[in-house]
């Protein structure tokens, strides 16, 4: 069930700057972020940590590496807020006596990007974000007990996957499951042979969706770093199109994407072929994210028609390439 603000009081005590602030939910999928107003102006967004997904140690590991981002780079990113205590993560109790897991968050203006808008421009930004994410992270010495989720072939495609099962997705019946198992054997077997070397496969953001982009004039500001971890590069792309995988701009967004990052850092001819790849990986991580999360909005705004979607796009996989050419 969503939370409300009377169930979040003691989240003023923790930081004290929200003593008088109005607490509005503005989203609800993996966690709940609220939006903070104060009676002065002052904004903040405070995300709660939805039960059993991420650990303290992993939420510390996230905004380790925020930290490292706003040390090393110019990005337009995140600025968590500490509590009272100095620390940036604080455990929330819950009007119901639940304890969750909180961080605060400085307010970024903005608006999510629209899938029917002309996207070139920003997926031009996005694939020069991912490289310069890409090589912070290659060069970045990740600090002792650093620990983040791994995105890959198990975690993903296994019944007991990070987000669940996609065999008990809604939609996956009869004649749309056998070709998904086809599908899972063949992405199993793609993604052993293209591998896990440094240069393929480290620390990404893994969730660059538009649901996670601030647009506000000229600058575009990538946040929601909570699914940040091990992964494929290039699926920071496949994470970009995100719900949107069989929309007819897609095939151009890559080409802006992949002109942009390589621009930074260079792909092989190897990597840009694991793309088809990234993108039905993330879409069997997003059907079974839908079946698993269906109490959200997010979910069920996408659900109608998905797993067909999906069951399209594996025939083109497997018949040679999602997009010709």
């Amino acid at each position: 069930m969503p939370l409300h603000q009377r169930d979040l009081e003691s989240v003023r005590t923790l930081w004290p700057q929200l003593g008088t602030a109005t607490l509005t939910l503005i989203n609800h999928s993996e966690n709940h972020t609220f939006r903070a107003d104060l009676p002065g102006g002052e904004r903040f967004c405070l995300r709660v940590h939805r039960p059993a997904y991420q650990s303290p140690v992993t939420i510390e590991s996230e905004l380790t590496w925020l930290a490292a981002l706003e040390r090393d780079t110019d990005l337009p990113l995140p600025q968590p807020v500490p509590g009272a205590n100095e620390r940036l993560l604080q455990t929330v109790t819950t009007a119901a006596g639940e304890s969750r897991n909180a961080v605060l968050f400085r307010f970024i203006a903005g608006t999510e990007p629209a899938i029917d808008a002309e996207l070139t421009p920003l997926f031009a930004t996005l694939g020069d974000y991912a490289a310069r994410l890409h090589a912070h992270a290659l060069a970045w010495p990740r600090p002792a007990g650093f620990v983040r989720q791994a995105w890959n072939a198990a975690t993903i495609l296994d019944p007991d996957g990070l987000w669940g099962d996609w065999r008990v997705a809604p939609g996956v019946d009869g004649a749309i499951r056998p070709l998904l198992d086809r599908l899972d054997t063949e992405l199993r077997a793609r993604l052993a042979a293209y591998g896990t070397s440094s240069e393929r496969y480290g620390l990404i953001h893994a969730d660059m969706r538009l649901g996670n982009l601030l647009v506000d004039g000229d600058t575009v500001s990538l946040i929601d770093f909570d699914d940040c971890g091990l992964c494929w590069f290039t699926y920071d792309f496949a994470a970009a199109i995100s719900f949107h995988e069989t929309h007819a701009s897609v095939p151009d967004l890559r080409q802006a994407w992949l002109a942009a990052y390589t621009a930074k850092r260079s792909l092989t001819p190897a990597d840009i072929a694991s793309i088809d790849s990234m993108v039905m990986l993330r879409r069997m991580a997003l059907l079974t994210f839908i079946g698993s999360h269906i109490e959200t909005e997010l979910a069920q705004t996408h659900l109608p028609g998905f797993a067909q979607g999906t069951a399209e796009l594996a025939e083109r996989y497997l018949g040679g390439a999602i997009w010709p050419g």
